[in-house]
């Protein structure tokens, strides 16, 4: 039975990766999961120089999800080239690095630095707010997601993955600027853009007013996008949100994605993403398919 997938030339030996922000960066769930059993770990995102994050409160429980603000806080890129690169070679897991910045220049300096690193792609986080524009992100406005894909891709030394905002009128468009200016993948979704208000307070539960919603919610929207964008280009994808279980993996893959990543079900199933691998080996057993790769695209 073979579970093994390719994406843009790299194969990962089951369809299952983790979700940026929700895995640290492999070690924080190292003692749950055996990280070289996954397909690859997808780390946290990593700017070119370390960022606090927003104040907090910066978490929200709501109804079929949660709600973070938490700003992409993290240590930087020389941290995770000092003390988090050589962690996961060592535990043998293929790796994916989520790139962020507020600047071309800041993506561009992070992609150069990893060049050279045991990092086999790179998922760069378009939802980030691109401060020289007013602070719209770069994956809002096709012309600068084009921009921000053709800089980058000149300069990446790995295969670029282009991680797609869903807080945009048509998901198709965005995918399509971003194969014309060369990415070699899309991942989609990030977050949904959400609220929540304390009534007894009369004030916002997040000290950012919004927060990125994501969770079993948000799955349906997830799906809908993954399928449009899997039919209207020709990359591989790795879909996810609120992707909690083996079926909800396989709906994915059905719609068109060749891989999944499972994020927040991870703080619920510390072990989630294992779960999700051996019922997809279930699910092939029971239906006597031998190769995954009859599943993808399978629902047209």
């Amino acid at each position: 039975m073979n579970l093994s997938v390719n994406i843009a030339g790299v194969t990962m030996k089951n369809p299952v990766t983790t979700g940026s922000g929700t895995f640290g960066s492999g070690e924080e769930f190292s003692e749950f999961v055996d990280l070289s059993a996954l397909g690859a770990v997808t780390t946290k995102g990593v700017a070119n120089v370390p960022w606090p994050g927003n104040p907090t409160p910066r978490i929200a429980e709501v109804y079929g999800g949660m709600l973070n603000a938490i700003g992409l806080q993290n240590p930087g890129i020389d941290v995770m080239i000092e003390r988090d690169l050589p962690m996961l070679q060592k535990a043998g897991a293929a790796v994916i690095v989520n790139v962020c910045g507020k600047s071309e220049k800041d993506y561009v300096e992070v992609v150069e630095r990893l060049s050279d690193q045991p990092v086999d792609l790179l998922e760069i986080n378009v939802s980030c707010p691109n401060v020289k524009e007013g602070g719209i992100a770069f994956g809002q406005d096709p012309k600068a997601l084009h921009h921000i894909t053709k800089e980058v891709k000149a300069k990446a030394k790995q295969p670029i993955i282009m991680k797609l905002s869903p807080n945009v009128t048509d998901i198709t468009e965005m995918a399509r600027a971003a194969v014309d200016a060369g990415t070699d993948g899309l991942s989609l979704i990030n977050t949904l853009t959400g609220m929540k208000i304390d009534i007894e307070k009369r004030d916002f539960v997040l000290a950012n007013k919004t927060g990125g919603m994501s969770g079993p919610a948000i799955k349906p929207v997830a799906l809908r996008m993954v399928y449009q964008v899997a039919n209207a280009v020709d990359v591989p994808i790795i879909g996810m949100g609120g992707i909690s279980t083996a079926e909800d993996a396989l709906e994915f893959i059905m719609a068109g994605a060749t891989a999944v990543s499972v994020g927040t079900a991870n703080f619920m199933n510390p072990s989630a993403t294992i779960d999700v691998i051996e019922g997809i080996k279930d699910y092939m057993k029971r239906h006597q398919i031998e190769d995954i790769q009859e599943l993808i695209g399978c629902v047209k």
